[in-house]
């Protein structure tokens, strides 16, 4: 492919589509720009480009409905969807709907470009972009997302949506790792059939193989008749296996033999059970770290990481923490049925900045605990947990890696307590306060001697003397 391609732009915001003019001149390459799908879809019967832009959310036909309509007209014509409402469905729908790839708002105009490079050597190769099916209008609310990292998983997610390969998800406790398996089950070619979820570190090994595989009759003492295991369970659909690092090396050994030939024995029985099972794993821990200390099978952890999907923690994702809290606000208010409260800004602004070690399962927790104990309609900041206020408090600066003091924290909570209260000139207020209480503790320090307590303070002697001119210190 050369950079002479002819791309076309189909956004009703003037100033996406100018910059991208202005990027593909630079880069040499041709377009033309539409305001509306129907002049596009006008266009399109004829002349064909190599690559076509669109944004979703436009007054009229969707770029979701373009790109059905082009998709079944014009399988061949790579298409790259936009849009600033950046979740898990659009980018779902997207693939489904055959899109070359999804492309977030606000972009890097330089992988724009390089993205159109990519789309118009597949147009000039004759590779038709095959992602996914027509879109359907499953919906996983819970995902929630804007972030760059986010963005990542829900492009996985519409990748795999015709795939039934084995996934290994990886990532801290509480970051949401069964949703994603969810959401692989319910948009793959498996979703009519069962998913099946079992928490592999709930069970000693022992149990835990009578659940994953079954048993017999009379297999072992309180084995009072034929159950049948997770894997029966879920044959044609998903079984979920989580904290798959906690497994013993004989439970790995049977699940290498039935991931490699789809095949077990009951425990106790003597009848080979043939599944077709799509299995996707998750853990917390470095399972290439357990496999060179012996923890871990290393030829079960490649069966396994077939796909691997990075889920990031919370924070390394804070621009999403404000929508999460709305979601999970409105979900703690309809278990409680009571009508969702919100929060103060100074109380937002805490929570985003909190370090959340238990990621998006503390936060729902904590939107179950401010909703039920918080007075009033509006959350404040007094009304968080004691526990967070410290560590939110620390996160004021990139680098602040030791936590906060005592004052730190009381003055983040009074600032809090006055923009809440609609205040205004903090400083005004503040500092005059802040200066006087310093000079007068380095003159207690210094026994009145003002030329030492002003080398206390970082001063000058006559810098000194004048604030305690200006502040009536004597």
């Amino acid at each position: 492919m050369n950079n002479t391609a002819e791309v076309w732009l189909v956004d009703d915001d003037a100033s996406i589509r100018w910059v991208l003019e202005r990027a593909l001149e630079q880069a040499g390459m041709r377009w033309r720009s539409f305001e509306q799908a129907d002049a596009a879809l006008q266009a399109l019967r004829e002349q064909i480009p190599d690559v076509l832009i669109t944004d979703i959310r436009m007054p009229g036909r969707s770029g979701l409905a373009l790109l059905q309509d082009i998709h079944a007209s014009q399988p061949d014509l790579p298409v790259i969807v936009m849009t600033a409402h950046s979740d898990l469905d659009n980018a779902v729908a997207a693939y489904k709907g055959g899109a070359f790839e999804y492309l977030p708002k606000p972009f890097d105009v330089d992988g724009a470009i390089d993205l159109i490079r990519r789309a118009a050597r597949q147009r000039s190769a004759g590779n038709a972009a095959e992602d996914a099916a027509a879109a359907d209008e499953l919906r996983i609310p819970e995902i929630i997302g804007s972030a760059p990292a986010m963005q990542q998983v829900f492009r996985m997610i519409g990748r795999l949506s015709r795939a039934s390969m084995t996934v290994l998800i990886t990532g801290e406790s509480g970051t949401g790792k069964e949703l994603v398996a969810r959401a692989l089950h319910r948009h793959g070619p498996r979703a009519e059939r069962a998913f099946v979820a079992l928490n592999t570190a709930a069970f000693t090994a022992e149990l835990l193989e009578s659940e994953l595989f079954g048993h017999e009759k009379g297999a072992f003492t309180g084995a009072d008749g034929r159950r049948r295991g997770r894997f029966e369970q879920a044959d044609g659909g998903t079984l979920f296996l989580d904290e798959i690092g906690d497994m013993s090396a004989a439970l790995q050994t049977r699940l290498l033999r039935v991931l490699a030939e789809g095949e077990f024995y009951r425990v106790g029985g003597q009848t080979p059970i043939r599944v077709d099972v799509r299995v996707i794993a998750a853990t917390h821990q470095n399972l290439q770290a357990r496999v060179d200390t012996g923890g871990f099978r290393e030829d079960l952890l490649h069966r396994l990481n077939v796909i691997r999907m990075d889920i990031p923690p919370l924070r390394e994702r804070r621009q999403d923490i404000p929508e999460l809290l709305r979601h999970y606000l409105t979900v703690a208010a309809r278990e409680l049925g009571v009508e969702p409260k919100r929060l103060s800004a100074y109380a937002q602004t805490l929570l985003v900045d909190c370090a959340w070690p238990g990621n998006v399962r503390q936060l729902v927790n904590v939107c179950r605990q401010l909703t039920a104990l918080s007075a009033g309609g509006q959350i404040e900041a007094a009304d968080i947990p004691v526990e967070l206020v410290p560590v939110t408090a620390a996160t004021s600066t990139a680098t602040d890696t030791t936590g906060p003091s005592d004052w730190q924290a009381q003055l983040a909570h009074w600032a809090g307590q006055q923009l809440d209260a609609g205040a205004a000139g903090l400083v005004r207020e503040a500092l005059p306060q802040f200066e006087r209480t310093l000079i007068r503790i380095a003159l207690l320090r210094a026994k009145g001697m003002r030329q030492d307590a002003a080398r206390l303070l970082g001063w000058g002697r006559n810098t000194l003397a004048r604030k305690m001119r200006e502040l009536k210190i004597d």
